[in-house]
């Protein structure tokens, strides 16, 4: 670093000036959203959303640099007119909190409120627009009453239920998880322990109510949300059309599966069931019931992936039944094996082996019938043909699909099942319903009193919240149910229906709940008569964008979508979609790598800030890349980025005009640059090109300079007209130098309620343009010419050109390429 640039530094103290701006900003509160200015018509809304933080210390790189992204548009958004609703809040249940109070032998709401109120401290100081007054947190009781009252208004709709199943189970965290909740890997997300399956009774929200309605509407979001996230949500809902078609069992009733190939019935030659299905127990014989109850206990030790996977041995057993083939009334045997879900479809499949290689191999290893009932091309040479072709060995007495494709031969016999009584065309969804049970403490308590007389009985509502107990330590570790079975003092309770004894249920709910609808409790965070004001979520709603990562492409999201269409089902709101826009960021990364300490590649946010200033950092993050793409901490500069705000900070101390001076009487050329950077950056503001946007920033400061130092002069209105602008572009990024600007300027705090600048058409009308001219595909001259030049009179004055007389050197002119007015290329 050069003595200048020392000097420079110097004179610009970051932490002097965040310490100087952000007792201002506690005291303007100057992002407050106006409730009365939106329901009255007064302004137009936006809701800005971030995905909001689960308090497991202090902030960290990534929350960096979503909150960066974040405040451009929420600030943007209020320079442009709008009243802004940008709240923040902690999603402050869950098992790190719980885990580390076993560990310490506290409580969970010690580790959870201490790192809530470090984050708070570190947000404020990195100079969020946030609203602080509709600040919540999801454990607090005022936040999960309205959680359980949710609840019981969902199980009063039918969307919530209670029911006997297999389920994901974490034997280190000793609690069930739902399918999403486990790695492709076949390991709990938040642990890492392999998850096995286990039988129990447990709450479910009635999520598959609208799958197809969150299919249908994904068309409506496919231009505002980014395309893999809406792909993501398709592949997980999984639409399937096919038919449910029924097998007779003699002595039971008969087995229906579902087949999106009911064109290959001819080919069914075995059934199979999943093994930890109820099915699979009530079919079995007595005779084979040993051995498949021995098979049962290794199946359950293996987690859906291993099950699912291509190469794994195809293991199973008999279960000494068989069911009639409806189309050829064929004796087939059923069999129990690992590679059906008790939870897809049924439970059981028609294998048919020809047309499906894990069938296939299956027979091979059991020595089971193959029969093809598609004909492969001439030049096929593998197993299992699962390709369209013509249909083949599939015809009865009163039915042939021989030769028909497959989308024919579907209809054809979906047509005779369904004459025959046989079985139905329908649709399938890979989508289940949410099991939403936890048998953990720290979380929601479900608002049920189990009664020996009444059964399931909801608490009554002016009884809400239901209150965790205060338990510690040791008796938080679970034990294969939930710690708060032991709290027999809150357990035993007076049936509300019966008045006779009763019992509450112990599960929590999964801290998925509370996330799905806190956006709409932002709406009213401080009314304790309802969950939220329905004409307040008229107004505000719904969120205009919404800012996360892609981890939560499919699960939160959906989750959030059920919410918001069940709420509208009870006549809550009107809208039917929680977010209108959804803006996903990608990862800060450290030399190719995701950060870890393991990989000593790890970036502290706190010692970035403490060497470069929270500006710095925040438009080092910004300019890195475009929102969706990865950064790679090597790659970018914070001290660059620091030289840059400091000369943005020197060019407001050079002006000289007084404030309110008229611009019109100012040099045109720099006026010119003015309002051509502000008429860009609202077109890449509203394309969330936040890195394009610094740019054109920089080349505005870079413009002033020049025209300062070439004779234009401080005192010029231009010059003044251009650093507002600096600094209202920076105040979106690089807040605390914003400031510092504006007070340089001669106004007063707070730059954040500055006018967005107009924009003078006349000034974008461009005198001239500069036309490249390449040889060979090499730059060769640049001509200024006219916007409105003809191509013709391009082409001459690039031929014309002396530089471009040099470079040809005399040689054959094959082909000229004009692209008016900003392009010429000569083939020689």
């Amino acid at each position: 670093m050069s003595e200048q640039d020392r000097a420079e530094q110097a004179s610009y103290d970051v932490h002097a000036v965040e310490e100087k701006w952000l007792p201002v900003w506690e005291r303007l509160d100057p992002f407050r959203a106006d409730d009365k200015a939106v329901t009255s018509g007064e302004r137009g809304k936006r809701y800005a959303l971030t995905m909001f933080p689960y308090p497991s210390g202090d902030l960290h790189m990534g929350h960096a640099e979503v909150f960066a992204l974040h405040d451009v548009i929420a600030r943007y958004w209020r320079f442009r007119g709008y009243e802004v609703l940008n709240p923040m809040g902690w999603d402050s249940f869950g098992l790190p909190a719980e885990n580390a109070a076993i560990r310490n032998d506290t409580h969970p709401a010690t580790y959870t409120y201490a790192n809530i109120e470090t984050q708070a401290e570190s947000m404020k100081r990195y100079g969020l627009a946030f609203d602080w007054s509709r600040r919540l947190h999801t454990s607090d009781p005022e936040y999960y009453k309205w959680t359980q009252w949710l609840f019981l208004k969902l199980r009063e709709q039918g969307l919530a239920y209670r029911k006997n199943s297999p389920v994901n189970w974490c034997p280190q965290d000793q609690t069930v998880l739902a399918n999403e909740q486990v790695l492709a890997d076949g390991t709990c997300e938040r642990c890492g322990a392999v998850v096995t399956k286990k039988e129990l009774t447990q709450w479910y929200f009635r999520t598959t109510e609208y799958a197809q309605e969150y299919l249908d509407r994904l068309d409506d979001l496919q231009d505002n949300w980014i395309g893999k996230v809406v792909n993501a949500q398709r592949n997980w809902i999984g639409r399937s059309e096919g038919a449910h078609v029924d097998f007779a069992v003699a002595g039971h009733d008969p087995i229906r599966v579902f087949t999106t190939r009911p064109d290959t019935l001819f080919g069914a030659t075995f059934m199979v069931v999943a093994a930890d299905a109820k099915l699979a127990a009530q079919l079995v014989t007595d005779e084979q019931r040993p051995a498949y109850e021995a098979y049962l206990e290794d199946v359950r030790k293996a987690s859906d992936i291993d099950r699912l996977a291509t190469d794994r041995p195809k293991t199973g057993v008999f279960l000494g039944v068989h069911a009639v083939n409806p189309v050829n009334g064929e004796s087939i045997p059923v069999w129990a094996a690992d590679y059906v879900l008790a939870d897809y479809g049924t439970g059981a499949i028609m294998a048919v082996p020809g047309q499906d290689q894990r069938d296939w191999d299956f027979a091979e290893v059991h020595d089971l019938p193959i029969v093809r009932t598609v004909e492969p091309p001439a030049d096929f040479e593998g197993k299992a043909f699962t390709g369209a072709g013509p249909a083949i060995n599939s015809a009865n007495d009163e039915i042939s699909l021989d030769g028909l494709d497959v989308d024919e031969a579907k209809r054809t016999i979906i047509d005779w099942l369904e004459a025959k009584g046989l079985g139905t065309g329908t649709v399938n969804y890979r989508l289940r319903d949410w099991l939403l049970s936890r048998q953990r403490y720290w979380g929601a308590p479900i608002p049920i009193i189990h009664c020996p007389v009444d059964g399931e009985v909801p608490v009554p509502e002016d009884q809400l919240p239901v209150e965790l107990p205060e338990l510690r330590g040791a008796d938080l570790k679970p034990k294969g149910t939930s710690p708060l079975g032991g709290a027999t003092e809150w357990v035993d309770v007076t049936c509300p229906a019966c008045g006779g004894p009763a019992k509450r249920d112990t599960d929590t709910m999964d801290t998925f709940v509370d996330s799905s609808w806190y956006f709409f409790r932002f709406l009213s965070p401080n009314d304790d008569t309802q969950a939220f004001d329905p004409a307040l979520a008229e107004a505000w709603g719904p969120v205009d964008l919404y800012i996360g990562g892609d981890e939560h492409a499919v699960l939160h999201l959906l989750y959030a979508r059920f919410f918001t269409k069940a709420l509208r089902d009870m006549g809550l709101i009107t809208w039917d979609e929680p977010f209108s826009a959804y803006l996903s960021q990608g990862k800060v990364i450290n030399n190719g790598r995701k950060m870890s300490k393991s990989l000593g590649n790890g970036v502290s946010l706190g010692e970035q800030l403490q060497e470069y200033g929270v500006d710095a950092v925040r438009l080092t993050l910004v300019f890195a890349s475009p929102p969706e793409d990865n950064i790679d901490w090597a790659d970018v500069s914070p001290a660059g980025s620091l030289k840059f705000l400091q000369r943005a900070w020197r060019l407001a101390g050079d002006v000289t005009s007084a404030p309110g001076v008229d611009p019109a009487d100012g040099d045109v050329a720099l006026r010119k640059v003015t309002h051509k950077t502000v008429h860009e950056a609202e077109q890449l503001l509203e394309s969330y090109r936040f890195n394009v946007v610094v740019a054109r920033t920089m080349e505005l400061v870079n413009a002033t300079r020049k025209a300062i130092d070439s004779g234009c002069g401080p005192a010029d209105p231009a010059v003044r007209e251009a650093t507002e602008v600096v600094a209202m572009l920076l105040s979106l990024i690089a807040p605390y130098t914003a400031e510092e600007m504006w007070e340089r300027l001669g106004h007063e705090p707070t730059v954040a309620h500055a006018t967005w600048p107009t924009v003078d058409p006349e000034l974008l009308v461009e005198d001239s343009v500069t036309a490249v001219v390449q040889i060979q595909g090499k730059v060769r001259g640049r001509l200024e010419v006219s916007p409105d030049i003809s191509e013709a009179d391009l082409e001459a004055a690039a031929l014309a050109d002396p530089d471009v007389v040099r470079a040809i050197d005399g040689r054959e002119v094959r082909r000229v390429i004009v692209r008016a007015p900003k392009l010429v290329n000569i083939v020689v």
